[in-house]
């Protein structure tokens, strides 16, 4: 009888970074990549464009909140969010998504994430001075061995007007279940409106002269 294979070892990860004993060349396929799945409080939101009753609204810190109590659950903001981020209350229907914790930054204190966070990945703070720490980080980690190091969220030309939350990450947006080139889904909508009413001005000057004609 043949003896069964004794325990295979799998590649699970050790106490280090990924590569960072291995090099990126030999880097194993199986690594832990962390991201926070929160709302990205985008320049150009459009949840704030299809959102119906002003549940949804810009702060003065430039953060997107919803009021939970105005929405009327139609879900139009689920749709539009291009990363998908927000959600549906399952007794009532209504959005819930992270508020980047508008009543502690209004009382002048750190969101909860950031003020738990052990290791700081998380942090708060000026935008421009957050982008400059994350640029001097992503330089640390190409010298580390580690290319893929990249920003996202980050470019205030992006489709959406660059992210109030951004985020940097280790391999490819996808990889991280990401868009790659986020766009505002509401962009085209004045153009698709403006087409709309021309068709439909169209078919009434159509339906008119048919009258008309038959009239006569």
């Amino acid at each position: 009888a043949r003896m069964a294979a004794g325990p295979e070892f799998l590649g699970l990860p050790g106490a280090q970074p990924p590569g960072r004993s291995s090099g990126a060349e030999t880097r194993s396929d199986f690594r832990w990549l962390m991201m926070s799945d929160v709302c990205k409080h985008c320049t150009h939101a459009a949840c704030l464009d299809v959102c119906p009753t002003g549940s949804l609204f810009r702060t003065e810190f430039g953060t997107v909140v919803v009021q939970e109590d105005i929405c009327n659950g139609c879900g139009y903001c689920i749709s539009a969010c291009p990363y998908g981020v927000i959600d549906r209350r399952e007794d009532d229907g209504r959005a819930w998504k992270c508020t980047l914790c508008y009543d502690r930054i209004g009382a002048g204190k750190t969101p909860a994430c950031a003020q738990a966070c052990p290791t700081e990945s998380i942090q708060y703070g000026p935008l421009e001075e957050l982008r400059e720490r994350a640029a001097a980080r992503v330089a640390t980690l190409h010298e580390r061995g580690v290319p893929e190091a990249r920003l996202y969220g980050h470019d205030p030309n992006d489709g959406v007007g660059g992210d109030g939350a951004f985020f940097l990450l280790l391999d490819e947006p996808e990889v991280y279940g990401l868009p790659p080139d986020p766009v505002v889904t509401t962009r085209d909508l004045p153009k698709m409106w403006k087409k709309a009413g021309l068709a439909a001005l169209a078919m009434a000057a159509a339906a008119v002269a048919a009258f008309v004609g038959g009239s006569s």
